[in-house]
C-alpha cells in the first residue's frame, strides 16, 4: 500500500487544480497497490471485527453504516432502512447542458458552485483513499478516478470490484473522463438527510457527488450514467439488460438479450428454469380454478451469462453481420438475492459466494463478525421484515459458465410484469406467451418500458395518479435506463431507433412474466420461451407460423409452441381463447394498455425527434395495425 507524499499526488493524471488542491491538503493519500489492501483498509483501523463508519455532524457522531468482518467477505449493513436501496430522486444536475432530469438549481434554489467547494474543502481534511478506475469495463472502458474518505474505503471496494481492478501504473498518463467523489456527512448537513448525487458534466469529464454511502446510485448507476453521457456522445448505447447464450440439447447455440423494466426479468434470464419435486415443470396455475398445468422437459438447454445487467453495444466489438455485438460493461455484478430465502434456492450461485475465490462484499446482509455471511440471511427492517433490496458484489470470474468474449445477438426479448387479468376483473394482463413484434413495436415497448404489476420499486406517491389512471402501469423511460441518463428523452429515444434498425438480423420477441391471463406463470414462461427459442435456431420462424395478436401491440403471436414434442396450451399464446378471460376482457385490457401507450408517446413528439419516429408514434396514436408497424420497420424471420 502506498502513502502518497504533496510531490508522489497522481503526477500522471491530469486533475483540476482545486482536486489537486483538496488531494495535497489531505492528511494522508492512500493508494492501493492491490485489491487486497483495499480490503483491509475496508475493514477499519482495527481490522475489525466489526467498523462503524462514523462522521462528525455538526459535532455529534452520525454512524452511516457498520462493516462487519466475515469469513467470506464484509457485510456492510446501514442503520436507516432508507439507506438500503436507491432513492429514485437522489439524481440532480448540476450543468447547463441538456437534460429533462432535475436541475440542482431548481431544487436546491441556487447553483451547485458553493457546495461544490465546499465538498473540495472537506475531502481536504479527511483521510483519503484514491482508486483508478475503467467506466465501462477494463477492455473497453474510459479511465477514470474515486476520491473516497479512507474511512468509507468499503465503497472503494465495491466500486473497483464492479468495474474491475486497475491500478495507476497500468492504465499510465491519462486525463479522467468521469471522477466520483463521497462526502456522507453533506446528506445531514447539507441536503435534509436525503440521498443525492449531483452530477456535473462538460464535453470531456462527468463529474458524480455521491452525498450518501449506500453504492446503488453511484458506484453502480451512476457509473452507468457516465457511459450513457459518453455513449450519446458517441453514437452508442449502453443498455439496460442481460444477455445469455443458450446451447440446447442439440448443440445449437443462440444469444438471447433480455431488457425490461424493474421487475421485467433481467436476472431471471440467466437463471436456470425451476422444477417441482418430481421433475415436471409448473407452466402456471389458473387463479380461478387452481388447476396446475405442469409440461415434462427430459433435458433442458445449458446457460453461459453474456452480461448481467449493464450491456455494452460498444462500436469496437462490432462485426459488420447486422447482428448486435454486445460484452459487459462491469468486471462484477451487483446481485440482488431477496429471492434466496433459504439453502438451495440457486445453489451454483451460493456455493460461489459461500466459498468465493476471494473475499466479498455484501450489503444488507445479516453478517456475524468471523462467522460465514449467507446470502439468505437478510437484514431486518425496522418492520420486522427483511430488507428487500439484499446485495452482494460478485466478480465475473466467480460466476459458472460466464462468457468473456463480446457474443452477437440472435434475439432481442423485452418482459414486463403482467397481472391476472379474468372477465370479472379485466387487466392488461392479456400478453401471450410469446409475441414476435417489427423492430417499430419493439422501439416502442422500449421508449415506455412499462414497471408492470406489483413491481416492488413502485411506491413514490408521485406515480399515483398514473397507476391509478393506467390499471397500475408507471413508465420506466427509455430503454429502462432513462432513471440513469442525464440527457433528454428524445435524444435517448432517436440513438434506441438508430440502434434498433442498424442491426437489421435480430429477432424481437416480448415476455409476459407473473401472469398470462388468467394464469399465474411466474418467470416460467420467460424460462420456456427461452428454450422454445434457442430450440427454434435463434426463434427462426415462417411467417405461415404467426398471426396477428387481437392487440397490435402485441405483433404477432405463433400459432403454436412444441416442446420435447408437447405442445402448449393455445390459450397461452392466445389469452382471450382463455373460458376465464373471452374476448370482452381482453379488448378491455388492450384499451388500458394503448391508453397508456398514446399518453406516454405524445411527450416524445417533437422537432428533435427522428423523422421515421414520428411516423410510428403517429401510427400507434392512429391505432395501426401490426401489418401498418411492419410496412414501417420489416420483421426479420
Amino acid at each position: 500500500m502506498s502513502i502518497a507524499t504533496e510531490n508522489q499526488l497522481l503526477p500522471g493524471v491530469d486533475l483540476a487544480p482545486e482536486v489537486r488542491a483538496a488531494l495535497e491538503s489531505s492528511p494522508r493519500v492512500t493508494i492501493p497497490a492491490t485489491r487486497g489492501e483495499l480490503y483491509r483498509l475496508a475493514l477499519g483501523p482495527e481490522g475489525g471485527p466489526v467498523f462503524n463508519v462514523d462522521y462528525d455532524v455538526n459535532g455529534a457522531p452520525v454512524t452511516e453504516a457498520t462493516v462487519t468482518r466475515c469469513r467470506n467477505g464484509i457485510a456492510v449493513n446501514f442503520p436507516e432502512d432508507y439507506m438500503r436501496r436507491r432513492d429514485p430522486k437522489c439524481m440532480v444536475i448540476a450543468d447547463d447542458r441538456p437534460t429533462d432530469k432535475t436541475r440542482y438549481a431548481d431544487r436546491f434554489g441556487e447553483s451547485f458552485d458553493r457546495v461544490r467547494s465546499e465538498t473540495l474543502e472537506w475531502l481536504g481534511t479527511q483521510e483519503l483513499v484514491v482508486v483508478p478506475f475503467k467506466a465501462g469495463g477494463l477492455t473497453h472502458g474510459s479511465p477514470s478516478v474515486a476520491i473516497i474518505p479512507a474511512s468509507s474505503a468499503f465503497f472503494a471496494l465495491a466500486l473497483v470490484d464492479l468495474q474491475g481492478w486497475t491500478t495507476f501504473e497500468e492504465i499510465g498518463p491519462f486525463t479522467p473522463r468521469s471522477i466520483l467523489y463521497a462526502a456522507p456527512p453533506f446528506r445531514h448537513t447539507h441536503f435534509e438527510g436525503k440521498q443525492v448525487v449531483v452530477h456535473d458534466r462538460t464535453e470531456t469529464l462527468h463529474e458524480i457527488f455521491a452525498y450518501n454511502l449506500y453504492p446503488g446510485p453511484s458506484a453502480k448507476k451512476g457509473v452507468f450514467s457516465v457511459l450513457l453521457d459518453i455513449g450519446e456522445s458517441e453514437r452508442w448505447i449502453t443498455a439496460h439488460a442481460s444477455s445469455v447464450r443458450v446451447t440446447t440439447p442439440y448443440d445449437n447455440v443462440t444469444v438471447i438479450m433480455h431488457e425490461g423494466a424493474s421487475g421485467g426479468g433481467k436476472s431471471e434470464m440467466c437463471q436456470e428454469l425451476r422444477r417441482e419435486d418430481d421433475g415436471r415443470i409448473l407452466v402456471g396455475r389458473n387463479v380461478v380454478t387452481d388447476e396446475p398445468y405442469l409440461i415434462t422437459l427430459s433435458e433442458t438447454s445449458e446457460l453461459a451469462p453474456v452480461t448481467d445487467d449493464m450491456t455494452l453495444c460498444h462500436p469496437d466489438v462490432q462485426d459488420g453481420s447486422g447482428k448486435m455485438v454486445v460484452a459487459d460493461a462491469e468486471d462484477g455484478w451487483f446481485v440482488r438475492v431477496d429471492g434466496l430465502k433459504e439453502y438451495g434456492s440457486d445453489r451454483d450461485f451460493e456455493r460461489a459466494v459461500i466459498h468465493p475465490d476471494e473475499p466479498l462484499v455484501f450489503f444488507s446482509i445479516d453478517g456475524v463478525a468471523d462467522s460465514t455471511a449467507l446470502p439468505w440471511e437478510h437484514t431486518l427492517d425496522s418492520t420486522g421484515t427483511p430488507c428487500p433490496n439484499p446485495r452482494v458484489v460478485i466478480p465475473r470470474s466467480m460466476v459458472r459458465r460466464v462468457v468473456n468474449e463480446p457474443e452477437p445477438v440472435d434475439v432481442r426479448t423485452f418482459g414486463v410484469r403482467m397481472p391476472a387479468c379474468t372477465s370479472d376483473a379485466p387487466s392488461y394482463g392479456i400478453m401471450g406467451l410469446a409475441h414476435f413484434v417489427p423492430p417499430s413495436i419493439a422501439w416502442l415497448w422500449r421508449l415506455i418500458a412499462p414497471r408492470g404489476d406489483k413491481n416492488p420499486s413502485i411506491g413514490e406517491a408521485a406515480d399515483a395518479v398514473q397507476r391509478l389512471a393506467h390499471g397500475g402501469m408507471v413508465s420506466e423511460g427509455v430503454g429502462s435506463y432513462w432513471p440513469f441518463s442525464t440527457g433528454t428523452k428524445v435524444a435517448a429515444a432517436n440513438l434506441l431507433l438508430d440502434q434498433i434498425t442498424e442491426y437489421d438480423r435480430v429477432r424481437y420477441v416480448l415476455v409476459p412474466n407473473q401472469h398470462v391471463g388468467a394464469y399465474k406463470v411466474g418467470f416460467s414462461a420467460e424460462w420456456l420461451t427461452r428454450e422454445w427459442l434457442a430450440r427454434k435456431g435463434g426463434g427462426r420462424m415462417r411467417a405461415d407460423q404467426l398471426e396477428p395478436a387481437r392487440c397490435s401491440l402485441f405483433g404477432y403471436a405463433p400459432k403454436e409452441i412444441t416442446l420435447d414434442g408437447q405442445p402448449i396450451r393455445r390459450t397461452l399464446l392466445r389469452p382471450e381463447l382463455q373460458s376465464q378471460v373471452g374476448e370482452a376482457a381482453y379488448d378491455a385490457g388492450c384499451g388500458i394498455l394503448t391508453g397508456f401507450f398514446k399518453s406516454e408517446l405524445a411527450q416524445f413528439l417533437t422537432d428533435d425527434l427522428d423523422p421515421l419516429g414520428r411516423r410510428i408514434i403517429e401510427a400507434c396514436m392512429d391505432d395501426a395495425t401490426v401489418e401498418d408497424y411492419e410496412a414501417l420497420t420489416p420483421m426479420y424471420l
